[in-house]
């Protein structure tokens, strides 16, 4: 089945297969050729979720059982599935996990103790032996069994960082009949996805934080970094905050997979400079064998860069052999979640210069991207991974696309930025209770979020959402130890400021002014994300206005009756109302997709734009596309010779253009 774009589902019990069969039609008719579904094997009672399966053997019950599965995969549209080779949840309804024998022989357990390896540090998600063979076999039975049937056409990996060899997972895999497969490799900024990996590319946070960027105007950094330290206080750079809440998690709460290393390292290293090793690579992991000998090349350059303990250094790099092969499966292994808790789940909670970059896979570091850096790396992935999906929001991301857009676009505004921002501090002084919260930087992400979530209805997502930030900082409160007292001066303070008069006086004029430079980034994200080379994703419901906070905010119900009403209006020739053009713009591109696929398979060649303007053509110039990035620039660009058909004929800021 022709692979055109995928629409994310997060299913549960009350999103069933059968709900999902009824959405076909309209995503059909969206443009949509592949359903690209949530973990869907049988996982423990009341999962919300689907990532703490307990019976990978069986399709979910809570979600129409294996018949539910095969009828949704024959109403038209294929299906790319997520699955979770890395873990599952425990207890006794996991029947490898409540029998002795098999518990030891299925999950990667320390004989010596009895612990063993968890997804991060969430101790009922417990990590599977997938270098074992058996296991692998065992675990995938079910879902090799529905890609032979021609039920999937793909498959999502979740976590292959966790893998002791995800390569060699990947070949098996490829091996036994997966023949299209995306990994959630998060990739750091020049890391490239390694050639060895036989898939059609990651699952799109590369593309992410690329076209974020494009409409970030980095001229505006000084200004945003002196506010910063302006209102905070902080002086120093997101890496910095960054590898101490990494050294902080390595030390914490993965303190037990660094004694579980110290013992694999027969004594060579202690836990604090097993710690900071783990906390000092600049890569999510790196991919040495020490069963074969080899050390990749950008395996040397990563170790090297760390500045890590020379012992440890050396050992990694194989250069001490007299360190078991294990300690460095197993070192490997542990970094990734170190990285992931250090930085996505920590810093990017406590660095606040410009929210709308802490982004998985972002780096809040880098302040912007230009055009020739864009079309590099669309590029790059023609000619690498043509087939990588491609997103702008999922389940993970920290806040939704059309959030971090306009909180993208104060970057345009930075003086008037500076000014609103001091005037709330000062307004709103009186609101805060002595003692408690919030400090300066919760203070400046409340006015981010504001500007870029607002309606926030009702106000208890606010609260929400201000409680997991608060917590996931760890600086004054915690999921481990939580200060309520803390917290609810935080969300006491924010009510109180978004009932004040005085405040929305000032902020409701700025901050729609906002919304509406965000509208340009918001569709111009959108016919990019459809047009350059790779897949493009819609996240469920994100087809309209989705202005979703981090999860769970982001699984809120969706109200399909006004997406499938809008999109027959747009059918029928009605010009997008106000609310609808997003969904216009995607429909629009989809089905420029569907007339010329081969177009959107061939080249990618960049145009001479004016400054501020990205544009390009695909296939044989058979398509242009023309996209402002800054305000203010024209929409044009030299064309090729011939006649051209906009089809983007209800916007004079963007252009869609075919042959005619």
């Amino acid at each position: 089945m022709e692979l055109r774009a995928t629409y994310r589902l997060q299913l549960s019990p009350d999103l069933t297969f059968a709900d999902a069969a009824a959405l076909v039609p309209y995503l059909r008719d969206l443009g949509i050729s592949h359903l690209y579904l949530s973990p869907s094997l049988q996982a423990r009672t009341g999962s919300t979720h689907g990532y703490d399966v307990v019976d990978p053997t069986r399709v979910s019950d809570a979600l129409g059982g294996e018949a539910g599965l095969r009828a949704l995969a024959g109403t038209g549209l294929g299906i790319v599935l997520d699955i979770v080779p890395n873990h599952m949840g425990v207890g006794d309804e996991n029947r490898w996990w409540r029998d002795p024998a098999l518990r030891a022989r299925f999950f990667d357990v320390d004989e010596e103790t009895g612990a063993y390896r968890r997804f991060f540090d969430i101790d009922d998600l417990a990590a599977l032996r997938q270098e074992d063979r058996e296991v692998f076999a065992a675990t995938h039975a079910k879902v090799l069994e529905l890609l032979a049937d021609g039920v999937l056409d793909g498959l999502r990996v979740d976590h292959p960082d966790g893998l002791a060899d995800p390569a060699d997972y990947l070949r098996r895999l490829r091996a036994a009949g997966a023949e299209r497969v995306w990994v959630e490799k998060i990739l750091a900024a020049g890391e490239p996805l390694r050639d060895d990996w036989p898939v059609a590319g990651t699952v799109g946070y590369e593309f992410l934080n690329q076209v974020q960027g494009l409409f970030v105007d980095a001229r505006a950094e000084p200004a945003f970094t002196a506010l910063h330290v302006e209102v905070t206080g902080e002086t120093r750079g997101f890496e910095e905050i960054a590898l101490e809440a990494q050294l902080e998690q390595a030390a914490g709460p993965f303190a037990r997979e660094v004694e579980r290393l110290e013992r694999e390292g027969e004594g060579a290293f202690d836990a604090a400079t097993i710690a900071d090793g783990l906390a000092r690579l600049p890569v999510y992991r790196t991919y040495v064998d020490p069963w074969k000998g080899r050390v990749a090349p950008e395996d040397e350059r990563a170790i090297r860069a760390a500045h890590l303990d020379p012992a440890l250094a050396r050992a990694l790099l194989l250069e001490d052999r007299g360190v078991p092969g294990g300690f460095v499966q197993r070192f490997q292994q542990t970094s990734p979640p170190v990285t992931a808790k250090g930085v996505e789940d920590t810093a990017f909670y406590r660095y606040h210069r410009l929210v709308a970059l802490n982004e998985v896979g972002g780096a809040p570091g880098r302040f912007g991207l230009d055009v020739a850096s864009f079309h590099a790396a669309n590029l790059e992935r023609a000619a690498r991974h043509p087939l990588t999906l491609l997103v702008t929001q999922t389940h993970d991301t920290k806040r939704g696309g059309d959030v971090r857009a306009r909180i993208g676009a104060l970057t345009w505004v930075p003086g008037p930025w500076r000014e609103r921002v001091l005037a709330w501090r000062a307004l709103n002084a009186p609101l805060r209770e002595d003692g408690l919260g919030p400090d300066p930087g919760e203070e400046y992400l409340l006015y981010q979020t504001l500007v870029g979530a607002w309606p926030i209805e009702p106000l208890e997502r606010l609260d929400a959402y201000l409680v997991k930030a608060l917590r996931e900082a760890k600086v004054n409160t915690a999921w481990t130890v939580p200060d309520e007292a803390w917290e609810g001066a935080v969300v006491r303070f924010a009510r109180a400021v978004v009932a004040s008069e005085a405040f929305l006086a000032d902020f409701l004029p700025f901050q729609a002014q906002v919304a509406e430079l965000a509208e340009r980034s918001i569709l111009g994200q959108l016919l990019l994300k459809h047009t350059v080379p790779g897949v493009p994703d819609t996240y469920q419901g994100d087809e309209l206005a989705a202005l979703s906070l981090v999860d769970p905010d982001n699984r809120r119900p969706v109200d399909w009756a006004a997406r499938r009403a809008a999109l027959d209006a747009l059918r029928a020739g009605a010009p997008p109302a106000p609310g609808h053009r997003k969904l216009w713009v995607i429909h629009t591109a989809l089905a420029l997709r569907a007339r010329r696929p081969e177009a959107f398979l061939g080249p990618y060649r960049p145009l001479p734009a004016p400054a501020g303007v990205c544009a390009f053509t695909r296939g044989d110039d058979e398509v242009a596309v023309i996209v402002p990035v800054a305000p203010g620039a024209p929409c044009r660009a030299q064309l090729p010779g011939g006649g051209w058909r906009e089809l983007l004929v209800h916007d004079d800021g963007l252009s869609l253009l075919e042959r005619a």
